[in-house]
């Protein structure tokens, strides 16, 4: 259900600032007005704006292909909302902070979009269950486990690279979120983890 309600605030926003721009760049991830003008809410309101309709609805449709499944995992381990809400919006506050150190003095630096949570929502999944089906350009199925490294290293290259709109650290280091965040709530599932293989 808190999927579902996330998904839903998120295009309701999302759609207010697609016909609204001084919404938007109040709303937006600014590291230099987030730090000097004390903005910290930027570090989550970012998540619930996205740049287009393209950019929304890929974001949304990844959260609920894996949002759902793992919302049902936390209930049975006993995490339940809460937990939930700590690798969402902690997934987004963890993957915004290497550019609020790397961007704290560019005032022109904007970042929007949930890409940094839905990624440790994803990789949290691939932690769960490792040899689960993911489908690589929504059309070639290949296991967890062997897209986790790889995402990992495309996000790398990707950044070295530059250029373009995507912001590949969010999605680096919400990743990395994904795979910790559940050994800060349960160590003991590192063997249920090493079990799988």
């Amino acid at each position: 259900m808190t999927t579902y309600i996330i998904i839903g605030i998120t295009a309701v926003i999302s759609y207010m600032c697609f016909n609204n721009q001084e919404l938007f760049y109040k709303l937006a991830f600014n590291p230099y007005r987030t730090i000097k003008n004390n903005e910290w809410h930027r570090l989550i309101t970012h998540g619930f704006v996205h740049a287009d309709t393209t950019h929304l609805l890929v974001n949304m449709f990844t959260f609920w292909s894996f949002g759902t499944y793992i919302e049902q995992g936390f209930e049975v381990l006993g995490f339940g909302t809460s937990g939930f809400l700590g690798l969402y919006f902690g997934g987004m506050i963890v993957a915004s902070l290497y550019d609020l150190i790397k961007h704290k003095n560019d005032p022109y630096y904007n970042s929007v979009g949930a890409s940094g949570a839905i990624s440790a929502v994803l990789f949290t999944s691939i932690f769960f269950n490792p040899f689960g089906t993911i489908l690589l350009f929504a059309i070639i199925p290949i296991p967890g486990i062997l897209f986790g490294p790889l995402y990992l290293v495309y996000c790398q290259y990707m950044n070295k690279k530059g250029g373009g709109n995507i912001n590949h650290n969010a999605h680096f280091y919400g990743a990395v979120y994904g795979i910790i965040y559940p050994l800060l709530l349960e160590p003991k599932l590192l063997y249920a983890f090493l079990s799988n293989f």
